[in-house]
């Protein structure tokens, strides 16, 4: 018998439940016809009912079915020309996934006929680029994270700002159209029911400048857990478990970053080496939490599993963001697979070639561009942010290619739409935005040009942190570092949180391999080790991978502690790379984005030196939070602030002295001091309360050789206490008396140490207050 199925309404979009049956619209300008496929099970061959959507309202075809309820599998089939030549490319016999789903059966099983034209019986045409990660470098052209071929093939395959790929030299596969029908392996579309008990939830609401990111991925962090139940290994669930909690209460960390948790899907071509796409970034649905993470089903219940992990962390003073793949999909380019946008309207949802429209534009070295241009695909992206933090209560985005999505016809636009409706938003507009502030095409490098709201990764502080502690970068553009950015950031009215520090994340090596290698390692990708960065500026101290050399060892464990004391006594957002605290390696491998096994997730038996580095980190950690100095909410002046004898910052040389802007780029400018003044922050707290704190002096020694620094004490004060010396994983022994000052701290070779005033000339302070009246 035929279900009944009534007009119902163009809005919203998706499959909404009301009690007594399911709304369901789909938008696409191109269809002449959308037929709504209802299955009983997942692993249905065809559907048991198609039910043609009857009404049509502004491009959106809808309808109602009563009597349906959460839980129920759908899929559309989408009829209109099969025309690649023009850009259209419907095909009917293709079960498609709803652009607003709220769950998914399933990933995609690619033995099934996923490809809108008839391959030929060609498998080593691949998947058309779909989903290949990417690692732009500053240049925004570096290669990415993943393929299979080698950077500079697959920067002309982005091409810049024209995007126009050459002709195939292979046959014209795609233009005949295939008729197989592929919903027995195609992922269907779940009837979700949103209601959650969130029994008063709220967000911790953490400000920037106090904020600590840890970027971690569900499965990595929890899959060998020995804490987790065995049963919520790899899930949402075994990220809220209490071990999980524990760890990250302890480590000091105020907010996870999770790597890519929207629906997703492994690429045919990574599938065929027996490998998946681990890391996700290859979307496929934007409003569906991925069901690989869930322990209690896909059948919506990821959406309720998710919804309780947002739940415990934020009851645990963590902030969940995420980091979300709005730039490009899993369909990638004409010889991609049809899975939901590109069978819906290929011309609403996807950038094309203008004069070509069978290409697609690729500002992503992934295949294919979203076409955030378009009303439609903006709103779609738009009504998956506040999906995200209004049903799921998440915090923020991290936007991974985020230039892609502000580009006009070519170029990156500051003025674009894309920023103008979340600066307006009010919901979005307090959430916390991190851009990925690149992506291949030409003129994609725009670290430190986003507007206001945003935040970036920088990936200049990265190169500059990494360099210096090799030893090939001065002093000089470390000290911008040190301080936010401000050449960065400054000009545009932005503060020093504007820069999320890092010196490793998931794309790259850990901070185990940065030390312990000297070039990648990537066999076990299929690549021939040509996937992956070859500009790690890393440095293995003498010896390539593991080693048993007892001075090698050391020498590697101090500079572990040597970029970890940088990057949290840095002004900005620090980001911590998930295991990097318990001295996580990957043997080597920097582009481990299809390794779900033992390299990529962490291992918890924690010999005694990676115990002492876990131990290291959360002291570090926990100075940072006590101290307002490292926090700070505008750049420094370098001027002395009214009220304190201080100036907000001073650098100095090994000597004692001051540094000149000559010592800046002395060719042996290796070790610096500079003094943060405890009292001269010019702050207020949030019931307008001054803000003060200890003052620091901070000695950084990069060269080969131990340094003897002069403690300064002129005006500075008289005694100093050590808080942190990176010689040592321990806390600096509490019998060593308090340094006055005048005399002189010894650090060994390539270390840092942080001491902490005791006492100050009062004296000295009244001066010089006088002075500045006079």
């Amino acid at each position: 018998m035929t279900r009944r199925i009534w007009p119902g309404t163009p809005t919203p979009l998706g499959a909404v439940y009301d009690g007594e049956g399911v709304n369901f619209t789909l938008f696409s300008q191109s269809a002449t016809k959308v037929e709504l496929c209802l299955f009983e099970a997942v692993d249905d061959v065809v559907e048991r009912e198609r039910i043609e959507l009857p009404e049509r309202t502004a491009h959106v075809f809808h309808g109602y079915v009563p009597g349906l309820k959460p839980g129920q599998l759908y899929g559309y089939r989408v009829h209109g020309p099969y025309d690649p030549r023009s850009g259209q490319r419907f095909n009917p016999a293709k079960l498609l996934v709803d652009p607003y789903a709220y769950a998914l059966s399933s990933e995609p099983n690619w033995k099934a006929p996923l490809f809108a034209y008839d391959r030929g019986g060609h498998p080593e045409r691949g998947d058309g680029g779909a989903g290949r990660p990417k690692d732009a470098g500053r240049d925004g052209a570096a290669p990415e994270k993943g393929g299979g071929k080698a950077a500079g093939e697959r920067r002309a395959e982005a091409r810049g700002k024209d995007s126009t790929p050459p002709p195939p030299p292979a046959p014209l596969d795609d233009l005949e159209i295939c008729h197989r029908d592929s919903a027995w392996g195609a992922p269907k579309s779940v009837v979700v029911d949103h209601r959650f008990a969130w029994d008063g939830d709220r967000p911790p609401a953490t400000r920037w400048q106090d904020t600590i990111i840890y970027e971690v991925h569900v499965k990595g962090f929890t899959q060998r857990h020995p804490g987790i139940p065995a049963n919520l290994r790899g899930t949402y669930a075994g990220l809220a478990s209490d071990a999980a909690i524990a760890h990250f209460k302890k480590l000091g960390v105020t907010a996870l970053e999770l790597l890519p948790v929207h629906e997703m899907a492994s690429e045919r071509e990574i599938w065929e080496r027996g490998l998946v796409n681990y890391w996700g970034y290859n979307t496929l649905a934007y409003f569906a939490p991925a069901g690989r993470y869930s322990s209690s089903g896909r059948l919506g219940q990821q959406v309720t599993e998710f919804k309780a992990m947002v739940k415990a962390l934020h009851a645990a003073g963590i902030e969940v963001i995420l980091d979300v793949v709005y730039n490009h999909t899993a369909e990638g380019n004409h010889l991609g697979p049809t899975l939901s946008l590109k069978g819906i309207d290929n011309w609403t949802y996807y950038r094309l070639v203008p004069h070509n429209p069978r290409y697609y534009m690729d500002f992503t070295g992934c295949g294919n561009t979203v076409n955030t241009r378009h009303y439609e695909t903006l709103q779609l992206v738009m009504d998956s942010l506040r999906y995200w933090v209004t049903e799921m209560h998440v915090d923020g985005f991290r936007f991974d290619l985020a230039s892609a999505l502000a580009r006009g016809h070519h170029d990156f636009d500051r003025l674009s739409s894309f920023f103008d409706i979340i600066h307006q938003d009010p919901v979005l507009s307090r959430t916390k935005l991190i851009a990925e502030p690149w992506d291949v095409g030409e003129g994609g490098y725009q670290v430190g040009n986003f507007p206001v709201l945003w935040t970036e990764w920088n990936d200049r502080y990265r190169d500059s942190v990494r360099r210096f502690w090799k030893g090939d970068l001065l002093a000089a553009d470390l000290g911008y570092r040190l301080t936010g950015s401000s050449d960065l950031y400054a000009s545009s009215g932005r503060r020093p949180y504007a820069s999320v520090n890092f010196v490793t994340a998931h794309d790259g090596f850990t901070l185990n391999d940065l030390v312990s290698y000297n070039e990648k390692h990537n066999e076990a990708n299929g690549e021939g080790n040509r996937d992956g960065t070859n500009n790690n500026h890393s440095y293995n101290h003498g010896v390539e991978g593991p080693s048993s050399d007892p001075v090698v060892i050391e020498l590697r464990e101090r500079q572990k502690r040597n970029l970890l004391a940088t990057l949290l006594l840095s002004q900005g957002v620090p980001m911590i790379n998930a295991g990097d605290e318990i001295g996580k390696t990957q043997l080597g491998n920097n582009n481990a984005y299809c390794q779900d096994n033992e390299l990529s997730w962490h291992d918890w038996d924690l010999d005694e030196r990676r115990k002492q580095l876990f131990e290291f980190t959360c002291r570090l950690i926990a100075l940072r939070r006590s101290q307002p100095v490292l926090r700070r909410r505008m750049f420094f002046s370098g001027g002395y602030v009214h009220g304190s004898g201080l100036k907000d910052i001073v650098w100095f040389r090994p000597d004692g002295a001051e540094m000149t802007p000559e010592d800046w780029t002395h060719p042996n400018a290796r070790a610096i001091g500079y003094l943060l003044g405890g009292d001269a922050l010019w702050a207020l707290g949030p019931r307008g309360e001054p803000i003060s704190g200890d003052t620091l002096l901070v000695l950084i020694n990069a060269n080969h050789s131990p340094l003897e620094f002069v403690l300064p004490a002129i005006e500075f004060g008289e005694r100093w206490e050590v808080l942190i010396d990176t010689r040592t994983a321990g806390e600096p022994a509490r019998t060593v008396p308090a340094r006055a000052g005048g005399e002189r701290y010894l650090l060994v070779d390539r270390s840092v140490a942080v001491l902490r005033l005791l006492e100050r000339k009062e004296k000295k302070k009244v001066k010089r207050v006088k002075a500045q009246r006079a």
